[in-house]
């Protein structure tokens, strides 16, 4: 492949786009790989297509390696096929709905467990045919509210999705693994840093999850690692290890206190170790959160209260995550008045069992614990409010944020804490899909066994972001040579005799296997040239410039920076040597 700049299809900016948050997509957009179409929509230009070709190809590659076997299924759905798992409502807002001209209901595909199931149901029947996995790279398409960051976060977006399809759950576990390792080889030769992380399966389903996230300070997902065991997990995911119950026999009986303008833990807090000859802090206080929370499918709106340490705020992502498929929302003033018991401000879980509202608390809530809490009065909180004795919570729930020095659940060390981009996700399924539509193998006895199922994600053109996130320096964008456009940038730096011998050194790599980028505008300056070959971001640059009338180049290693004279005779075996290195 040899690309001519004087011919092909682009052009780059010297300044960023208004929109754009983190540095891939600033990139992506100012060297010409992709164009905004609309909120989380873009067009892919051909040096960008080229990128997401090669992401593309590497992950078949692997995927084939595995033993996969690649299908292709539409990306617009009858809904038939998500009413019957429940995901027509359970995806809510986020799916693209539509009709045709019949008024049959229609969907733009987000993921495709229910049409893999389907297909494997109508071509399969006997134990013998088993096990198979099958996977797809198509386009999804899911009605983000905040679409963000480029193609991190689109709403149209290129993915990978396979399905593993098992007689038992050691055939699954042995599925699961194959998925795994094949990732890992993925994202290796993709040039990813990526860390493996315990992950919740939310609307999926499912049991045993795992994500694969790339560190990065820009990431939506918080994750936690420990360096001593080498536990991590998605914040989402993290277990809180819960101390002993206690005995509460001689603790101090529950008392109220007058605690006038305390609207905060804090303002809680200062007035009663200064009124009240406390020495409490707000570790010591137990937040009581009230949320509204809606089933999809259903009317049903049920009242909820979260009680978490005073010293901890309620991450409404884990919250989202132990509660889904159910959607928690933050009670608001109008909710208050139509349930008078629950004092704005001042509520305790004394009276929350009468009045008929569920009480799920924080881990670290346990017999014995003694607490500062409301006392569902205006203007009063109780202390010596002890669980199991002064209340019964209905059951735990993992909603508390998580911070760096936390325990670690499985070794006590302390955990730190990061951000990433999720770029696969893995899920042992089980029978969810398969028991919604009947899928069974007959076995060799006659008798039916229920498939059970794995579900593997990788982000195809998420990845092609998340390399430009982690691959780039103050001058530009420094692709992975497996990934890059081309292999060689060569810039012929304006005379007429520096182009020509440009496309001559061209054509001869090109002749010898090598994908090139040749710059061979005439009209456009060194400076200009330089610039646009480091925003570009090939792994290696040849410069034909000045040095051409003492029959030299330039070659530059853009990932080190390195420039060195060689002689153009050699030229080509240089570049060869450098490109295989």
């Amino acid at each position: 492949m040899l690309l001519r700049m004087s011919s092909l299809f682009l052009r780059t900016l010297r300044d960023d786009p208004a929109d754009a948050e983190v540095p891939s997509h600033k990139l992506l957009v100012r060297a010409g790989y992709v164009r905004r179409v609309a909120p989380g929509i873009y067009s892919w230009l051909p040096l960008g297509k080229m990128v997401l070709e090669n992401v593309t190809k590497i992950v078949r590659e692997e995927m084939n390696r595995m033993g996969g076997q690649e299908v292709l299924f539409p990306a617009l759905l009858p809904r038939e096929y998500y009413e019957a798992t429940g995901r027509w409502t359970e995806y809510g807002d986020t799916l693209f709905r539509l009709q045709d001209r019949k008024g049959a209901d229609y969907l733009l595909g987000p993921t495709h467990e229910e049409l893999f199931t389907e297909m494997v149901k109508s071509e399969y029947s006997s134990y013998k045919d088993y096990p198979v996995t099958l996977y797809q790279i198509q386009t999804k398409y899911r009605d983000e509210a905040r679409p963000r960051a480029g193609i991190l976060r689109g709403r149209e977006f290129l993915m990978k999705d396979s399905y593993s399809f098992d007689l038992d759950d050691d055939g699954l576990k042995r599925s699961y693994e194959q998925h795994r390792e094949t990732y890992i080889r993925t994202f290796d030769r993709l040039g990813i840093t990526y860390k493996i992380v315990f992950a919740t399966s939310g609307a999926m389903g499912g049991s045993a999850s795992e994500e694969f996230l790339a560190p990065t300070p820009t990431g939506e997902d918080t994750f936690v690692a420990c360096h001593s065991c080498g536990y991590a997990a998605n914040a989402e995911a993290v277990v809180t290890p819960a101390p002993a119950a206690r005995s509460y026999d001689d603790l101090p009986a529950l008392q109220v206190l007058d605690t006038p303008d305390t609207p905060t833990i804090d303002t809680l807090v200062s007035y009663v170790n200064e009124h009240h000859g406390l020495s409490i802090t707000a570790a010591d206080t137990l937040k009581n959160v009230v949320v509204k929370v809606s089933t999809p499918g259903s009317d049903k709106v049920e009242t909820l209260v979260i009680g978490v340490p005073g010293d901890r705020e309620v991450d409404f992502k884990r919250l989202e995550a132990s509660l889904a498929p159910g959607e928690p929302a933050i009670f608001e003033a109008a909710d208050f008045a139509k349930h008078p018991g629950l004092v704005r401000g001042y509520i305790g879980p004394q009276v929350l069992r009468e009045l008929g509202i569920r009480y799920l608390v924080d881990p670290r809530v346990v017999t014995g614990t003694s607490w500062v809490t409301g006392a569902n009065e205006p203007g009063k909180h109780a202390a010596n409010v002890v669980a199991g004795r002064d209340f019964t919570p209905d059951g735990t729930i993992e909603a508390a944020e998580v911070r760096a020095g936390d325990p670690c659940p499985r070794c006590g060390a302390e955990l730190s804490i990061d951000r990433g981009i999720e770029i696969g996700h893995i899920f042992q399924l089980g029978r969810k899909y398969a028991d919604a539509a009947g899928l069974d193998a007959l076995g060799p006895d006659g008798k039916p066994i229920r498939v059970t199922m794995g579900s593997y994600g990788i982000g195809v053109s998420r990845a092609v972001a998340v390399i430009a996130e982690q691959a780039h320096d103050a001058l530009g964008l420094v692709w992975p040579r497996e990934v890059a456009p081309a292999d060689v940038h060569i810039v012929g730096t304006g005379k007429e005799n520096q182009i020509e011998a440009a496309l001559e050194l061209g054509a001869e790599l090109e002749s010898r296997g090598l994908r090139v980028l040749v710059d061979d505008r005439p009209q456009v300056s060194p400076g200009v040239k330089f610039k646009d070959a480091e925003l570009l971001g090939l792994p290696t640059i040849v410069v034909v410039g000045r040095g051409l009338s003492q029959g030299v180049v330039e070659l530059r290693d853009r990932v080190t920076g390195e420039k060195q004279e060689i002689p153009l005779a050699e030229a080509a075996d240089r570049v060869l040597a450098a490109v295989n290195a």
